[in-house]
């Protein structure tokens, strides 16, 4: 099936990533306000989220498994990133 010379498929693509950089947008605007540090914790946690997602509509576009083991590392060092942080956090509170 097409719509103007695209396939169903390749739109469907086309506006996830739209969807995803308009939320990276957004997260980059938090991480810059803040205004607290935990608010720019996790901004800086949803942008790794959003390229972990771009990472994996990549993967499907490319058809290359790749790019989703890119996506798994990202997550796991952004997971111990915000453990880490969160620790540092909680010991600076008390």
């Amino acid at each position: 099936m097409t719509l103007t010379g695209y396939d169903l498929m390749t739109i469907a693509i086309l506006v996830a990533l739209f969807l995803l950089f308009s939320a990276l947008v957004c997260a980059f605007v938090r991480l810059v306000k803040g205004p607290d540090l935990p608010d720019r914790v996790v901004a800086l946690d949803m942008i790794a989220i959003i390229i972990v997602g771009v990472c994996a509509i990549y993967a499907i576009k490319a058809d290359e498994a790749l790019f989703l083991r890119v996506a798994i590392v990202i997550t796991l060092v952004n997971f111990l990133a915000t453990i880490a942080i969160a620790r540092y956090l909680s010991e600076k509170a008390l």
